[in-house]
């Protein structure tokens, strides 16, 4: 169990007739079930969130940029992911690694995948916005920190 900011991110083994699977369950602040996913299979917004937020920890902003829509690009400007990413990083205890992610809606107009990020003090998890296409239309990296 690593407790984060506004949520709690398990790891789990649930031991089948096929064999053991691991499990990644996000619990919010009340321990109330925001999300979970069999830990071994991604899907692509989970790659793209993935993609994106490791594009973020290794200061690749320009690729970063690339991976959200025309809109938000437009509605940020240029240094907007680093400053919010360097403040995480510091606030927290400096980054530590990108853990894995999980679809916690999708289908519709939006769809939220939620990726855990390990840091320093705790595990945070940034909430990624697509659109029906797939295209990133918002990121809250965590409102203690914007």
């Amino acid at each position: 169990m690593t407790p984060g900011y506004n949520t709690t991110t398990i790891d789990a083994v649930v031991i089948t007739a096929s064999g053991d699977e691991g499990v990644l369950m996000v619990l919010d602040e009340d321990g109330k079930l925001l999300a979970w996913k069999w830990s071994d299979r991604i899907q692509p917004i989970e790659t793209t969130a993935l993609d994106f937020t490791r594009d973020l920890a290794a200061g690749r902003w320009i690729a970063a940029r690339s991976k959200m829509s025309l809109q938000l690009q437009e509605e940020l400007t240029p240094g907007d992911p680093e400053r919010k990413w360097t403040k995480l990083s510091q606030v927290s205890g400096g980054f530590r690694k990108v853990k894995d992610a999980v679809i916690a809606h999708q289908g519709g107009d939006q769809q939220l995948v939620l990726a855990a990020v390990a840091f320093g003090q705790a595990t945070t998890n940034l909430f990624v916005i697509f659109d029906a296409s797939g295209r990133i239309i918002n990121v809250d990296i965590s409102r203690d920190f914007v």
